[in-house]
């Protein structure tokens, strides 16, 4: 059985999807819709290589709007399973998977929003995907990219295990600059905070503006997700995140806010140095704690025989401690980038074929 994908939000991630599927010539996957925030280009057969030019030659005809396109998949339906992919970081988006869940439609995404946002949205999802023969909702990527981290945790939760703490570095961008800024290796040459932050900008790992990776906002936000997949009703309000932006840089426009870090390198190499002299390292950390209630995201030390003092490059890593893995079962690699994302909700959109096989 074919299942057919209408994508909203074809930029990085949701044009390498469509390269993935093209390139694999996939005899399940059938993308039959997009849509960027603009126009919509709607198929009744699937789309090939030269979507995007039908895309833009289809802005006078086929204005987007969310009701617009979600009418144009009602014959789609009919005749095949259909997800629709949300690859936006769109709240507006987002709020309307409820819509698409009571029309019948499965949703596949990357976008955070509705999983780390209002609490009420997130149990209206998970009412209307829970049921016996209810649509399916996967959201794979929205922690951890294209890493198995959610589907493991759902694994764990649905066969009994007590979590007792999910630790990780979820932010490619913050483990780049804590990797390559707090180190024990003697033959490392020492680098200044603010000269990490820029080369980080400077090679596209940080956002625009640096401080939206720096305020932890990012990480809380896998945080809140991991939470509540792991029965939590965490919200922003309820996670404790250490912003190391430094106040009197927090209102600064952006070009000001990179000109003067370097004015509080001192600083940094303090936090630094305490913790080498421990045989320690820096490492930004997000943390759900259904134990003690206490879930975080804090610039934390870490020995150096732990396996978060080792990591390399931009690589994410989650460490799920429960009652079956007293020594955690750990997940690693890459978390960020259109490839790995797009593989990970390729993966999502194939199980969903799986499972709606008649």
């Amino acid at each position: 059985m074919v299942v057919n994908v209408a994508i909203v939000g074809v930029g990085l991630v949701g044009s390498e999807f469509i390269r993935q599927v093209l390139a694999t010539q996939s005899k399940k996957i059938a993308v039959i819709a997009v849509a960027n925030s603009r126009q919509m280009l709607t198929s009744t057969q699937p789309l090939t290589a030269s979507w995007k030019d039908e895309l833009a030659a289809s802005g006078a005809t086929k204005p987007f709007t969310l009701d617009a396109f979600t009418a144009s998949l009602a014959a789609s339906k009919a005749s095949h399973p259909t997800v629709v992919l949300d690859c936006t970081s769109n709240e507006t988006v987002a709020a309307y998977y409820p819509t698409w869940l009571e029309a019948g439609f499965h949703v596949v995404t990357p976008n955070k929003k509705a999983f780390s946002g209002d609490l009420a949205l997130y149990k209206k999802i998970k009412e209307l995907s829970s049921q016996p023969g209810s649509p399916l909702v996967y959201h794979e990527s929205t922690v951890g990219a294209g890493l198995p981290v959610i589907n493991t945790l759902n694994d764990l939760v649905n066969t009994g295990d007590k979590i007792v703490k999910i630790e990780g570095i979820f932010s490619g961008t913050l483990s780049y600059i804590f990797n390559n800024f707090s180190t024990l290796d003697a033959s490392a040459k020492p680098v200044k905070f603010s000269e990490v932050v820029s080369v980080a900008k400077e090679l596209g790992y940080t956002e625009p503006d640096p401080r939206d990776d720096l305020n932890g906002m990012d990480v809380a936000r896998k945080v809140i997700i991991l939470g509540r997949v792991a029965g939590l009703d965490l919200t922003q309000e309820t996670v404790q995140v250490e912003n190391i932006v430094p106040e009197l840089l927090r209102n600064a426009s952006p070009q000001d806010f990179m000109s003067k870090l370097p004015e509080f390198d001192a600083h940094f190499e303090k936090l630094n140095q305490e913790a080498v002299q421990n045989q320690q390292v820096l490492r930004y950390v997000g943390l759900v704690d259904p134990v003690n209630g206490k879930s975080s995201v804090t610039l934390a030390r870490y020995p150096a025989n732990h396996p978060f003092a080792s990591l390399k490059g931009s690589d994410n890593i989650i460490a799920f401690t429960t009652e079956r893995f007293p020594s955690p079962l750990i997940i690693q690699g890459s978390g960020a980038g259109a490839a790995v994302t797009a593989f990970g909700i390729h993966s999502d959109i194939l199980k969903i074929a799986e499972r709606t096989q008649h």
